[in-house]
């Protein structure tokens, strides 16, 4: 397998596939890393943690509509070229 931008797309959207299915109540808060975990004080700057959990609260919101269509033209593609 060749590495090629395609194959580098495809890796990009299992990861962003991967992430939009964790779950956090059945995953993310036996991990620690619930919505109430990170909560710091008025003016304090989040830590990573909290910044990762908001990435991840994010990419749910915003990529799910966008990941049915992208998975479905992959999917098209793959059918189609191989």
């Amino acid at each position: 397998m060749a590495f090629t931008l395609y194959s580098l797309l495809q890796a990009a959207l299992l990861i962003v596939n991967a992430v939009a299915v964790l779950h956090e109540e059945r995953f993310l808060r036996h991990v620690g890393w619930g919505s109430d975990q990170g909560i710091g004080g008025f003016g304090e700057e989040p830590g990573i943690k909290a910044q990762l959990t908001n990435l991840i609260r994010s990419i749910r919101t915003v990529m799910r509509v966008p990941l049915i269509a992208v998975n479905s033209i992959t999917i098209v593609l793959l059918l189609l070229f191989g």
